[in-house]
């Protein structure tokens, strides 16, 4: 168990010569720390299901279990006091801006080099946000998709869960199944979801949760199951 001077960081990312990388330039500007990897989505919400005392969590959007923003969204709405920096390769000024709307503390592009992400982790704990210097975060964001994503953030943890599996094609039993919850209660999400984001019905959702992901958030055939 850590004491109560330790920094407790996750790395959430399935490149293991990444998360080394990070792991090493957490290292390198805190001297009590505590670091927890996962490899897939499904490990990070494990480890915080676990131990949710978490003070930093670095987040991958592209790992297993995650499909465009859906990581980020649940991670906020499930754990709204943890600060999520998100470390990507698709470091394109629309992906960091959506990042930041959706919640997160700092977009770290992956491309850079060991200072900056020592410098960018340090100013985050901190508490400031840090994003790459040539971002505007200010630009503005496309009127339809502002929409979008006010109505995406309303949806519950447990909501985006279930739009994640209705975006992978699964069927009602397949994700009741998953989560160990009856088919009535996905039933009665999938309604929600519907009318939260305005759609008529489980495609409309999925291809509406794809459009604010900016393509990221890939479809699935979404049966009608």
């Amino acid at each position: 168990m850590t004491s109560p001077a330790t920094t407790r960081i996750v790395i959430a990312d399935d490149h293991p010569l990444f998360r080394g990388a990070l792991r090493e330039a957490v290292r390198g500007v805190v001297s009590e720390v505590a670091i927890v990897e996962a490899g897939s989505f499904e490990e990070l919400t494990a480890l915080l299901e676990q131990d949710g005392d978490v003070d930093l969590i670095l987040l991958d959007l592209t790992m297993p279990g995650i499909s465009g923003f859906s990581g980020l969204i649940y991670l906020r709405a499930q754990y709204p006091a943890i600060p999520v920096v998100v470390v990507s390769a698709s470091d394109d000024s629309v992906t960091i801006r959506r990042s930041m709307e959706f919640g997160a503390s700092g977009f770290i592009p992956k491309r850079f080099g060991a200072d900056t992400l020592r410098a960018a982790i340090a100013q985050v704990l901190a508490g400031e946000v840090w994003l790459p210097p040539d971002v505007d975060p200010t630009a503005a964001a496309d009127p339809e998709l502002a929409q979008l994503r006010d109505r995406l953030v309303t949806l519950t943890p447990q909501q985006v869960r279930v739009l994640m599996m209705l975006s992978e094609g699964l069927l009602n039993k397949q994700i009741a199944y998953a989560l160990g919850v009856s088919e009535a209660t996905i039933k009665a999400h999938v309604s929600a979801i519907l009318q939260k984001l305005g759609v008529e019905s489980r495609t409309q959702a999925v291809i509406a949760a794809a459009k604010i992901a900016g393509g990221q958030w890939r479809p699935g055939d979404a049966p009608a199951g």
